[in-house]
């Protein structure tokens, strides 16, 4: 419980920044601006979406600006889930809830399609009223490898797919899917899925739309040792981390998915110091490096949720640890940001120094990296709201990004 009561304390102080943070947004600097974005991302553009603005907002990394918004679903009312992006970088598509009385009434679920240069809604396709809501994961919808079509997650409990073919823009088919939840993309017309007994599941699309269901046998114990939902892809495999911090391969090139050599992100040093995977979203991965990058922190079982203190880089072809550097301490990051803001400079050199010193570091919730040939490392905290910037390939703090919101819950990009 020692973790819960740091956080209590600061509450107080981080309601009263919360509030100074929504009168900067609001107050006579916060003119609202209306642009096209260019035909192609910048290299170190990143989406954060937000449980309590619920939104999606487009940050550029080099400059630290906002770009842009998507305001999705009725607000109070479930999570914004991950935009899927198409190859072409023209459209953006979400999977938004809505109901006819705010908060109740008649619910309509829809896959909306966004001009991804004006993040104007162009189009939508009505789905059955049955899409999973959750906190915001990677894993609630996925993009076929051919971009056409779409599958989303649906849990009433009963789970099952829903299929809409984006390119003809049209709701094709639910597919039943007992025992097995989330969804990857696993190739052209493929998709993946994780089930209770340690299994996977893959839905095939054939070019009608007609889906094939097949199982296979468990590759992880979900009893002794499951793995977390927040995978990361590189190229046809995807690596999935069990909360010992046991990497498990999953290839999915050919029809039935194969199942790599597992390896483990700690050794006996780590485990003796209590190290471990926390965090919301705790993997990020430079496919053309093969880095990996974990997010890392001490604690005692069941604390995967915790934020983590340390990035730690690993050679995927060396199946080994080849740097660690501490996160940015959020809350002094925060105040300093927040003085900036309101007062129109930020702390004193001192000032900054003491607060680190003084204030403990909760730790950042979630990662992501560039995938340019100069990528940088996007770190992310809930409590304060904060998001820091890395040189991916040293670990040296970028820059500090202000007003990114009130409580941030995933990170992704174009």
């Amino acid at each position: 419980m020692r973790r819960p009561r740091r956080r209590l304390r600061h509450l107080g102080v981080l309601l009263t920044l919360v509030g100074r943070l929504a009168w900067a947004q609001s107050g006579p600097d916060g003119i609202l601006q209306v642009k096209t974005l260019p035909e192609r991302p910048g290299p170190h553009w990143f989406w954060l979406s937000d449980v309590l603005i619920h939104r999606t907002a487009l940050f550029d990394g080099d400059s630290g600006a906002l770009l842009g918004t998507i305001t999705s679903g009725t607000p109070g009312v479930g999570f914004v889930v991950a935009p899927l992006f198409s190859a072409d970088h023209r459209e953006i598509y979400l999977a938004e809830t809505y109901y006819s009385r705010g908060v109740r009434g008649e619910r309509t679920d829809v896959l909306t399609t966004y001009d991804a240069r004006t993040l104007a809604p162009l189009d939508e396709v009505v789905l059955p009223p049955r899409r999973a809501e959750f906190f915001p994961g990677n894993a609630a919808n996925a993009l076929s490898d051919d971009g056409r079509y779409v599958a989303v997650f649906n849990l009433t409990p009963v789970t099952s797919l829903t299929i809409v073919d984006v390119k003809e823009r049209r709701f094709l088919a639910e597919v039943p899917t007992p025992g097995c939840s989330l969804v990857y993309t696993a190739g052209p017309r493929r998709f993946l899925m994780l089930c209770a007994n340690g299994g996977a599941l893959t839905v095939s699309l054939d070019e009608t739309g007609t889906a094939n269901v097949a199982r296979t046998d468990p590759f992880f114990d979900p009893q002794k040792d499951p793995i977390t939902e927040k995978a990361v892809r590189r190229g046809n495999e995807w690596l999935f981390v069990s909360y010992d911090g046991v990497i498990h391969p999953v290839d999915t090139s050919a029809d039935t998915p194969m199942f790599g050599p597992t390896w483990s992100l700690l050794d006996d040093a780590d485990r003796k110091a209590s190290w471990q995977i926390g965090g919301a979203q705790h993997l990020a991965l430079h496919a053309a490096t093969g880095r990996l990058y974990a997010l890392m922190h001490q604690g005692g079982p069941d604390s995967h949720k915790d934020p983590g203190t340390e990035v730690w880089v690993y050679d995927l072809a060396k199946k080994a640890c080849i740097q660690r550097f501490p996160v940015l301490n959020p809350l002094p990051s925060f105040i300093d940001l927040e003085s900036q803001v309101e007062a129109g400079g930020r702390l004193g050199g001192f000032t900054r120094w003491v607060l680190e010193k003084v204030l403990p570091n909760p730790g950042v919730d979630r990662i992501l990296v560039t995938q340019d040939e100069h990528p940088v490392l996007i770190e992310s905290a809930s409590i304060p709201p904060a998001v820091t910037v890395h040189d991916a390939m040293t670990g040296a703090v970028v820059r500090e990004i202000p007003e990114v919101g009130l409580a941030s819950s995933l990170l992704f990009t174009p």
